[in-house]
């Protein structure tokens, strides 16, 4: 049982107000809890991000530790062994 006199009201049912509407019930201290974002309307948990890919970071990234789809690898491996090739190429000449 707490003290009495040294503890806020506590509210059981106190509400959660986004954008005019009551989401959610909790407990606080407060009657009414107005907020911006909550998980229903924010993108992460929505399931509606999308990653900016600015100056190209996430592609090099994708690439840097081989995570992009099979084509991309295997045009880059093509790339790769046509350099080999042609600097392999002047010193079997000689």
């Amino acid at each position: 049982m707490p003290k009495p006199e040294i503890h806020p009201t506590w509210y059981p049912e106190a509400k959660v107000i986004c954008n005019g509407e009551v989401v959610m019930t909790t407990g606080s201290t407060q009657p009414e809890i107005h907020v911006d974002v909550w998980s229903g309307n924010h993108p992460f948990f929505t399931g509606t991000q999308k990653i900016l890919d600015t100056e190209g970071r996430v592609d090099r990234f994708m690439r840097k530790y081989g995570m992009g789809s099979s084509d991309e690898t295997a045009s880059g491996d093509s790339k790769k062994a046509q350099q080999k090739k042609t600097k392999e190429s002047p010193k079997s000449e000689g």
